[in-house]
């Protein structure tokens, strides 16, 4: 398995994994699957100021994970919210871990702060994966998104760069 950046012409397997998140669960709050064209669009829009990475094995990805901007206002520069996307097909094959690990160490070396990570709730094998590596959990919403027939309460986990086990 290699990690490396995320090229524009990822964009049509990285919709397909992201579209079963869409679909099937309510780890996105996104309800309509994206076109090729529209992940493309997301690519480009956030590779101009954060790490995406891929996870790629013969040609297929495995996965991805990518930074963006936490927040709107000004003051929050120095923090990012950090994504992550498995294929079903590649879970339990530390396939996140590789890909986090690259991305926090990637993020280390610029001006970001701290990391922040929203999960969808109840989501045990998220929530694990994340403490894992590090993160706190610092809020919790309750029944702030509606999807798949119920409401969905929404956490907030948090970690540190100088916090990185690195």
């Amino acid at each position: 398995m290699n990690i490396r950046q995320v090229e524009l012409t990822d964009a049509a397997q990285i919709a397909e994994i992201y579209n079963y998140y869409i679909k099937y669960t309510h780890h996105t709050f996104e309800t309509e699957a994206l076109s090729g064209d529209e992940m493309r669009a997301r690519i480009v829009e956030v590779t101009q100021d954060y790490p995406y990475l891929v996870a790629e094995e013969d040609g297929e990805i495995l996965g991805y994970a990518y930074a963006a901007q936490f927040r709107m206002r000004q003051a929050y520069a120095y923090s990012a919210e950090v994504s992550i996307y498995v294929k079903n097909a590649a879970k339990q094959r530390k396939v996140g871990t590789q890909l986090y690990v690259e991305l926090f160490k990637q993020l280390a070396e610029t001006n970001i702060h701290a990391l922040v990570a929203g999960i969808s709730l109840p989501n045990d094998p998220s929530v694990i994966f994340h403490e894992r590596l590090g993160f706190e959990k610092v809020a919790q919403f309750r029944e702030v998104g509606y999807k798949l027939g119920r409401w969905v309460d929404v956490g907030y986990w948090e970690l540190l760069v100088s916090d990185l086990m690195y």
